[in-house]
């Protein structure tokens, strides 16, 4: 006989299931229109559409503003003040300086994995970024045994049915014992290694995701990536 607390476990299991199920169909999509952005900057930067200006864009995201030198927007159609869905930006790194006649090989050279970190600003579209989503989420996605990363982080296979394809999470602890979690499409060697085939996004300012890509050869640096980015969110989101 069903009792009324099986009806109630169903429920919250139904419940449960339907709600991952739509954050997982939301996961996967942001993964396909980042993949479809990864080319669109490929193919924009070969292009040499570059601004060494530094004149301050003020882009209203949402409800924030976000004051960005010309130099660091990637594309020329976002080099402009006022409202729009998202603006991305390019940055050298470690300096997180954009574009200038003294660094220009660092955005005109494809060989150089390391030497950029790719970024959007885009309102939020989740309430939790990637590190809040580890234990709803991504932990019910993982599947075999994980395993040792680059300094500290810890190696975790998505199931085949999650759709994230070859992508890995990899988590680990922050010094200040916050949760890190970022996903990356691991290569056979440094030398496959893209400028951004490792992604994470935090949330930033009163509604904005900030969703940033780095070379999986920087991952030695994830610590210090992840506090530079917070910092240039920081220092350029009006209050």
């Amino acid at each position: 006989m069903t009792t009324a607390s099986d009806t109630d476990e169903s429920l919250i299991s139904n419940r449960l299931l339907f709600r991952l199920t739509a954050a997982i169909g939301v996961l996967a999509a942001l993964t396909a229109l980042i993949s479809v952005a990864g080319k669109n900057y490929g193919d924009e930067l070969s292009l040499g559409g570059h601004t060494a200006s530094t004149e301050i864009q003020h882009v209203i995201v949402g409800q924030d503003v976000i004051a960005l030198p010309a130099n660091v927007i990637c594309f020329e159609s976002q080099r402009r003040s006022g409202p729009t869905d998202a603006v991305s930006v390019y940055l050298s790194w470690p300096r997180m300086e954009g574009y200038s006649h003294a660094n220009a090989i660092a955005f005109s050279n494809p060989a150089n994995a390391e030497a950029l970190v790719f970024a959007d600003f885009s309102q939020s579209v989740m309430s939790r970024d990637m590190s809040g989503r580890l234990e709803p989420i991504y932990e019910r996605l993982f599947t075999g045994e994980p395993r040792p990363g680059p300094s500290g982080l810890v190696i975790h296979d998505l199931s085949e049915k999650s759709g994230f394809g070859d992508e890995k999470l990899l988590t680990g602890t922050t010094k200040t014992g916050a949760v890190y979690a970022v996903r990356c499409i691991l290569p056979r060697s440094r030398a496959q290694a893209t400028a951004a085939d490792c992604q994470r996004d935090i949330q930033v300012g009163r509604d904005l995701t900030l969703l940033y890509r780095f070379s999986s050869n920087l991952l030695p640096q994830w610590e210090k990536i992840d506090s530079a980015m917070l910092e240039f969110a920081t220092r350029h989101i009006k209050r």
